[in-house]
């Protein structure tokens, strides 16, 4: 298969998303290969709303997202939960920018990453491969946004946090709250979002209903043990992980449980 840009098709919209419930929305990126394809979360709330991640980058998503909030004029700010390629590519489009201080280096000047699968390390694609994700395609999109966008113009772009979250921290959007959590194991800056009142928890990467990934020389198996530990004991109700579709607290035990068998932990 070629990789010029001028032989994908083009997918305009590129971002898709669904209304969950009266305050949270999911956007995705359905052209994105399911290894980089993570759910963004728009959370609204009455003073002001969140955005939690913020995809790869590969067009413009500000103006995407502000068309989604029912009242655009509202202050926006952004969660990075990590600072992995899939999770900061369009950061730097807002002003307001949170994440915990174990990732705000990252943040602020992100390593270089590619759209082709050619330029991932061996040793990526073989953890990939091992955690039970599809082959990569040649490119890690099956589409570009526009017509002549260019793959190998794809750059991340630093987005100094504005404000760092740690764990027990309340963000605070007037009529809705929730705990910041670090969960560490899969980053070792990564963090989720806890609401109490709803039993929601926003789980980023810690868990998903998916193949988990933690087998990178920078991530640590009995961290994220400690990790899948905590969430087990949180009154959940309701997952939103950072990829594959939201589930409940039956399936969540189930996840937590068969990673930490196989972990013998």
């Amino acid at each position: 298969m070629t990789h010029a840009s001028d032989d994908f098709p083009v997918a305009n919209p590129w971002y898709m998303s669904e209304r969950l419930d009266d305050r949270i929305t999911v956007i995705t990126e359905p052209r994105v290969h399911p290894i980089f394809s993570a759910n963004m979360h728009l959370v609204e709330g009455s003073e002001r709303d969140l955005l939690i991640d913020s995809g790869m980058g590969i067009a413009p998503l500000r103006p995407y997202v502000d068309s989604l909030r029912q009242s655009p004029d509202k202050p926006l700010v952004l969660l990075s939960t990590h600072t992995h390629v899939d999770h900061i590519g369009a950061a730097h489009e807002f002003a307001e920018r949170l994440v915990h201080p174990l990732e705000a280096e990252e943040q602020a000047d992100p390593a270089p990453y590619s759209l082709r699968s050619a330029d991932l390390s061996a040793t990526a694609i073989a953890m990939f491969k091992d955690a039970g994700y599809p082959v990569l395609w040649p490119a890690l999109v099956d589409a570009i946004p526009f017509p002549g966008y260019d793959l190998d113009g794809y750059r991340l772009k630093g987005a100094p946090a504005t404000e760092l979250v740690r764990d027990g921290d309340i963000i605070d959007l007037g009529d809705w709250q929730a705990e910041v959590l670090h969960l560490p194991g899969h980053s070792i800056g990564q963090v989720g979002l806890f609401d109490h009142e709803s039993g929601t928890l926003f789980g980023a990467d810690a868990v998903y209903d998916g193949p988990l990934i933690y087998q990178a020389p920078s991530m640590s198996v009995p961290d994220y043990a400690a990790t899948l530990r905590r969430v087990l004991s949180l009154p959940v109700t309701r997952v939103h992980g950072g990829h594959d579709p939201a589930f409940g607290k039956a399936r969540l035990t189930e996840i937590c449980n068969h990673y930490l068998s196989i972990w013998g932990l």
